[in-house]
């Protein structure tokens, strides 16, 4: 082996004992180095994307399924109109059709509901007393012929009277007592109806009163009502146009908004309902407190859009509902599915 050979062997195991010694560390001196105290981990908040929403949901008012394709007539109200419960919106080109036919049908129900006092209250007092009258004159009538008959009888039987006589005395004492017992049945029908009559008249009024029960639902279907007291926010098809599947009006309570949050299903754990919150819009200084008072039953993939590059787009979240205050409702009232971002506090 060569001087220079020599030398860079050398060189080479001093190195390997120097850097065996420095990592070597004498016993006991591990035991005395100070260690670093764990820190104990605190509650971390929640953050998350939101959007505004009214506390009323947005509901979007269409025709019925009846009504589908049907012109709008009128429309009774423009964007920005307070509207309150049952009020009515827009009528459809079918309204007065329909309204002339539940008046037809409460024209109906008004006969058979006479028909059948008629029914209940049998004949007038004129009428019953008429009818007295006849059977009491029937009634004399009879024992008339009945006496008559008697005594041709007996003639016959003492030979001094015809035969054909007495057989036609005896047919007109018959014919008395039937024409009196068929006026005794009549008033019995004055003073009180026949069953078989008066459920007739009963089953008559039903189906009248079923009648208009249908018609004021086909003439209550030709108008669009307001199911809650809110604002107009939005006109989808107005006066002249086809009520279609997308809807006429929507409307909202703007009194009481909400922030609905869509949270991971990871965070869900660190959620509570009452727990505080910030919400900030975004471009804008101010920031709005709120409260959570609804956690959602439901998980679905995230519906908020971010700009975040390496931003989970198929993550699983939970829809959470936070009140705002009045004042922050009042702000907000016009800024329905604007994105806002959410801090809940632990």
């Amino acid at each position: 082996m060569s001087r220079r050979a020599k030398l860079l062997a050398g060189v080479l195991v001093l190195a390997a004992a120097g850097g065996a010694g420095f990592l070597w560390t004498a016993p006991g001196e591990a035991e005395r180095a100070p260690q670093a105290a764990p820190v104990a981990a605190g509650p971390v908040g929640v953050g998350a994307l939101g959007r505004v929403e009214p506390a009323s949901r947005i509901l979007r008012l269409a025709a019925a399924p009846s009504q589908d394709g049907a012109r709008i007539e009128r429309l009774m109200v423009v964007e920005g109109d307070r509207v309150e419960a049952g009020q009515v919106l827009a009528e459809f080109s079918d309204a007065a059709l329909r309204d002339a036919a539940l008046r037809q049908a409460e024209a109906q129900l008004a006969q058979a509901r006479a028909r059948l006092e008629r029914t209940r209250a049998a004949g007038r007092p004129s009428e019953i007393a008429a009818q007295r009258a006849r059977i009491e004159a029937l009634r004399n009538a009879e024992d008339s012929a009945r006496r008559e008959a008697d005594r041709a009888e007996r003639l016959e039987r003492a030979g001094a009277g015809a035969e054909a006589v007495a057989e036609r005395a005896r047919f007109l004492a018959n014919r008395m007592r039937a024409e009196r017992a068929e006026a005794e049945a009549a008033l019995e029908t004055l003073l009180r109806p026949r069953p078989e009559d008066l459920a007739l008249a009963e089953a008559e009024l039903a189906a009248a009163e079923a009648a208009v029960a249908r018609a004021g639902a086909e003439a209550a279907l030709a108008r669009l009502r307001a199911p809650i007291a809110g604002t107009v926010i939005r006109v989808l098809a107005r006066s002249g146009e086809r009520a279609g599947a997308e809807g006429v009006v929507e409307i909202a309570d703007l009194s009481r908004m909400d922030v609905v949050a869509d949270v991971y299903e990871t965070d869900l754990p660190r959620l509570r309902l009452g727990a505080e919150a910030e919400v900030r819009v975004p471009g804008e200084a101010v920031r709005f407190a709120a409260t959570v008072r609804e956690i959602g039953w439901q998980v679905r993939r995230n519906t908020q859009a971010t700009s975040d590059p390496v931003a989970a787009v198929d993550a699983r979240t939970v829809e959470v509902r936070l009140a705002l205050p009045p004042e922050a409702a009042e702000a907000l009232a016009r800024r329905s599915n604007m994105q806002v971002q959410v801090a809940i506090r632990p």
